[in-house]
């Protein structure tokens, strides 16, 4: 969460970007990409999979309007965060060509750059509480505005398929290479019985634990193996799709699906809403404490080509959760997500409101 100067001049960009966005709506676009403020409900509701995520998407807006809408998503991000969710983007023609030009989802075109939605919660006018929302294949933006500040940032999902590609010259494309390498480095740096403090599993999951869930929580402190199989639950009507490349499930691990839910509206619509993996502590307690998690074997070099192995990893503390994983794909489609399991939709800064303001 950000906080002071720096929180009202983003939020001030935001506010100034989402009225002109809105202003260029067309009479019909609006149903689709301006909504009333709920502080659930649909708000709640994000994927990182290939399907609809609700808002207008990009291919249904006028040039103007598709550059108005990104100068909302580049509000919300750093310059490098910006670049990294446009490439991401882009990625799709690449995924497109890699998988032959054969993958279709139920529509013309499977693998479209174009198929990012974008949906504003509430009023920009300074005047309550309103959110925007941007996500499609391997993004998921989520940002809160309340009382002139952003007051929420998570749930923030950033993919990459593939997540190695050549380039021309001897140089590759690694876009999330960073969210490993750094991480790599550190396990490395650990002696023996430091590893065996931070090895939560020699099997990584077949994808990151949490799903898209709208609530996150904690890994239980010393688990190692998760032997409970995760639950499951009804959501939104939309179809959730297993990715191309998904390694088979492994037992106690989630694996995505391809399923179409029942309820026409739902806040927790996920292919997997295990959360956490349902396993026990030493003490029979979850732990709230800092700390960080490395599932199989820390062997492949920072520039790992495909083909090594599966990997995981989560850092998590009272605020902070973080997952990275790479498993599908012969190991080259990176998943990553950062997750405030207080904070995450601005469930904090609203529940602190309610308490002051409504008495």
């Amino acid at each position: 969460m950000m906080g002071g100067r720096g929180a009202r001049t983003a939020a001030d960009r935001m506010t100034t970007a989402a009225r002109g966005w809105l202003a260029s709506l067309d009479d019909e676009q609006p149903a689709q990409a301006a909504w009333p403020w709920e502080p659930d409900g649909e708000r709640l509701r994000w994927f990182y999979t290939p399907t609809d995520h609700g808002g207008l998407p990009l291919r249904d807006m006028r040039p103007v309007q598709q550059s108005l809408a990104m100068q909302l998503v580049a509000t919300g991000l750093s310059r490098a965060g910006y670049a990294t969710v446009s490439t991401i983007m882009g990625l799709e023609n690449v995924l497109d060509q890699l998988e032959g030009w054969q993958v279709d989802w139920g529509r013309e075109r499977g693998r479209d750059p174009q198929l990012y939605w974008l949906r504003v919660f509430g009023k920009p006018d300074g005047r309550g509480p309103w959110a925007w929302r941007f996500g499609g294949h391997h993004v998921s933006l989520n940002l809160l505005v309340r009382d002139g500040e952003v007051q929420a940032t998570t749930p923030c999902f950033l993919g990459a398929d593939p997540a190695e590609s050549p380039l021309l010259g001897l140089h590759s494309l690694r876009l999330l290479a960073g969210a490993e390498d750094v991480a790599r480095d550190l396990v490395r740096s650990l002696d023996e019985a430091q590893i065996q403090r931070v090895l939560l599993t020699g099997v990584a999951p077949v994808d990151i634990v949490g799903g898209n869930a709208s609530t996150s929580r904690a890994w239980p402190s010393g688990s190692r193996r998760c032997t409970a199989a995760p639950r499951r639950r009804r959501g939104c009507g939309r179809r959730t799709t297993r990715s191309s490349g998904s390694p088979p499930g492994r037992r106690g691990w989630p694996r995505p699906t391809s399923r179409r839910c029942s309820r026409s509206s739902c806040a927790r619509c996920s292919a997997c809403t295990s959360g956490v993996c349902r396993t026990s502590s030493p003490s029979g307690r979850r732990s709230s404490s800092p700390g960080s998690g490395w599932a199989r074997s820390t062997s492949p070099g920072p520039a790992a080509p495909s083909g090594t192995e599966r990997h995981y990893y989560r850092l998590q503390g009272p605020r902070l959760l973080v997952e990275y994983d790479n498993t599908q794909r012969d190991v080259n489609h990176v998943h990553t997500v950062w997750r405030d399991p207080e904070g995450d939709f601005g469930f904090d800064a609203l529940r602190l409101h309610l308490q002051t303001a409504h008495r």
